[in-house]
């Protein structure tokens, strides 16, 4: 019977494990532990403190699946990620075009124009509160300079109160798209352009096709990181409208964070946590898919 040799670790491989022990174990408890009772939880009874009492199977999902709130609030997710990625998209687009043209006091723009950015997000939504403010507010005492007589409340009706949430999301994450945006037009080699300048191309051409195509796996990755941010921003709601009036602004983050938090509900926020996980998911595989084909268009 032949013997298969054991291979011995050498003092590399040693050291190797060694240094990455710390991370592996890191990410095994601060990461994948929670990932698998949050699984556990939606599949589960629970009491009013977390703990397992009865495995149910996916009892919970079809209880939860059947209540109209939570296809609202879900749609209201959707709905708020994809306003806000394509919002930022679109004008980050159109400052990086600004800002990649020579102009007196650029780099000063650049450097005013990233504060939004930088600043922290639950600093930036309070002060957008106080501006949002019916009574003390800027925005309502700069309406009422040039004659409106009864401004609306802001935060306390739903529409008003969600588009309101969407642009300080927008306001807060234009920024972003605009310089990473800017660093990749700048990566782009400017003999492209001077070669289509002779061949007599305009400006919008040589966007749609030099600048585009250049940058396209930038645009990618960047809309794929907004678009997670942006279905887990959970400061900007909760601290301007706290899901208000009426949930008319809740998101499924919110809604993980009240059921578990504040109602107690932890199955119910562990299926929607887990629901989350899921739509996240499927996007990246998506957006996975659609960089690797690029990538490949392009070679």
């Amino acid at each position: 019977m032949k013997t298969v040799p054991i291979r011995r670790l050498n003092g590399d491989t040693k050291m190797a494990y060694a240094l990455l022990a710390p991370a592996i174990l890191f990410i095994a408890v601060f990461m994948l532990y929670p990932i698998i009772y949050v699984i556990l939880m939606a599949m589960h009874k629970t009491n009013k403190l977390g703990i397992l009492q009865q495995w149910i199977w996916f009892d919970n999902f079809a209880r939860l699946f059947k209540d109209p709130t939570f296809w609202e609030v879900t749609g209201r997710s959707l709905l708020w990620t994809v306003l806000a990625v394509v919002v930022k998209t679109v004008v980050g687009m159109i400052i990086a075009l600004c800002l990649n043209v020579e102009f007196k006091g650029r780099k000063f723009a650049r450097m005013l124009f990233i504060i939004p950015w930088a600043s922290s997000v639950p600093i930036s939504a309070m002060l957008w509160k106080w501006v949002y403010d019916h009574e003390f507010g800027l925005l309502n005492h700069t309406l009422m300079m040039f004659g409106v007589d009864n401004p609306p409340v802001w935060l306390g009706m739903p529409t008003s109160s969600f588009i309101a949430c969407i642009w300080v999301d927008i306001w807060i994450g234009i920024p972003f798209m605009a310089l990473v945006f800017l660093a990749g037009m700048q990566s782009v080699p400017k003999d492209l352009y001077e070669s289509a300048e002779v061949d007599g191309v305009n400006s919008t051409e040589k966007f749609f096709y030099i600048t585009i195509p250049s940058i396209k796996q930038i645009v990618f990755i960047a809309t794929l990181l907004s678009s997670l941010w942006t279905f887990n921003d959970f400061n900007t709601i909760y601290i301007l409208t706290r899901g208000g009036p009426a949930g008319a602004t809740d998101i499924l983050i919110t809604s993980i964070y009240k059921n578990g938090f504040e109602w107690l509900k932890f199955s119910d926020a562990a299926v929607m946590a887990v629901v989350t996980f899921i739509i996240l998911m499927i996007l990246s595989v998506v957006y996975a898919r659609m960089y690797f084909r690029g990538g490949d268009d392009t070679l």
